[in-house]
């Protein structure tokens, strides 16, 4: 095939496609959508890996994460069944290995201010400054302004940036204002900067003697953090640990009510939580790409048939099977390259919007989207071969129809 006939071919193909718009636009359709999803889903799967990975560096590679056995999604939160305790801390604390370890606590409660009432995290935080720098540094807590809690601290809490906000409650709060938890009266002592979700922005830390007094639960703890001492081997210290909680709380081996979590493991957790989301969703997609080319297919027999006539044009005046057959392929895969161009600059300006939005929204430098254009590229031609593949069978038709016949063909 010559230089000449693709100029031919791609001539007579455009105009197909500009002399039926809205049909083509329909068939168009399916093919944008499932690109759209398929990349758009690739690229925040990604971000959402970035932000992730980044979030779990703040945690340091020497801790390790002690909590009731369950799932890491509710780690520290306050449960009726294998809690943690003091008790537990302590023998954690007397491993060889471990530098250090901090303890906290939280769950729901009901706060009150201005005469309105919602309900957010409250958190039960150790006072002393080592255990609150390792929490801080884990749950990426700083202080803004105000100060944090400290020793002989006890109705008193440090709020999130949310409450400086009068949408909460019809009024910010300040330093120095007083709120009910659960009834109990506390003083606001300072503000923690903003960290990027609602959630953690509009919790409530409070000594945590005092989040057993409020809650009940003495000694209560929803999660240990041991920080490893440097040279040990995390893994060592790990099973170190496992064996000491085993003894203490008179558990065999296999039965533990409890579980020891790196952050390396953490962020395998959360991975394959996002993998199976993604997979569904991609799958979702796939569908609609799927549907997409029943739509090219359909537009194709249709165009063969409505071009009968041109079709016996063709023949009487010398084209062959062949050529036919490309004609007809060159218009489908025009389908799916257009629709996988279209697709894929939707998806990409999604994406972008989304990573634009965590950056001015939540927190810069959290949501990044790499975006790899060698793979947009494989996408928009594997579109376009898609579109070939589904015009295979009509464009066959076209070549082999008779051309007697189909200049008859009314």
């Amino acid at each position: 095939m010559d230089i000449e006939w693709i100029k031919d071919y791609m001539g007579l193909v455009w105009n197909q496609l500009t002399s039926r718009k809205k049909r083509s636009w329909l068939t168009l359709l399916g093919i944008v959508i499932g690109v759209t999803a398929i990349v758009s889903l690739f690229l925040v799967g990604s971000g959402l890996e970035n932000a992730l990975s980044a979030q779990l560096d703040t945690l340091g590679s020497d801790t390790l994460f002690i909590s009731p056995k369950g799932s890491a999604l509710s780690a520290g939160l306050a449960t009726s069944t294998s809690s943690l305790t003091i008790d537990d801390q302590d023998d954690v604390d007397d491993v060889i290995g471990i530098s250090m370890t901090a303890g906290f606590i939280y769950t729901t409660g009901s706060i009150e201010f201005n005469d309105v009432t919602r309900y957010f995290l409250v958190y039960g935080n150790e006072e002393d400054p080592e255990a609150r720098r390792l929490l801080g540094e884990s749950q990426n807590y700083k202080i803004d302004f105000g100060r944090v809690l400290e020793k002989g601290d006890k109705y008193k809490a440090v709020l999130g940036t949310d409450y400086l906000d009068s949408e909460l409650f019809g009024r910010a709060l300040d330093v120095g204002d007083s709120f009910l938890v659960n009834g109990y009266e506390f003083d606001v002592i300072g503000f923690w900067q903003p960290i990027g979700s609602s959630t953690d922005d509009r919790t409530v830390s409070i000594p945590l003697e005092t989040y057993w007094e409020v809650y009940g639960g003495k000694d209560e703890l929803g999660l240990i953090m041991a920080e490893v001492s440097t040279g040990q081997d995390l893994e060592v210290v790990s099973e170190r640990v496992s064996k000491a909680l085993r003894k203490s709380r008179g558990l065999e081996e296999g039965k533990e009510d409890f579980q020891i979590q790196t952050p390396q493991q953490l962020a395998a957790s959360f991975s394959a939580i996002l993998s199976v989301v993604s997979a569904v969703l991609v799958g979702i997609a796939g569908i609609s790409l799927f549907v997409g080319g029943v739509g090219i297919m359909n537009t194709m027999f249709t165009a063969v048939l409505q071009r009968t006539r041109e079709i016996g044009v063709l023949k009487a005046i010398g084209a062959k099977r062949a050529q036919i057959l490309w004609l007809f392929l060159f218009e489908s895969a025009l389908f799916g390259l257009i629709g996988g161009l279209i697709g894929v600059l939707i998806g990409v300006s999604f994406a972008k919007g989304i990573e634009f939005a965590f950056l001015y929204g939540v927190a810069p430098n959290l949501f990044i989207v790499d975006v790899s254009y060698v793979m947009l590229i494989v996408i928009v031609l594997g579109s376009g071969l898609f579109g070939g593949l589904c015009g295979y069978l009509p464009a066959r038709k076209a070549a082999k129809a008779n051309a007697v016949e189909s200049l008859r063909y009314e």
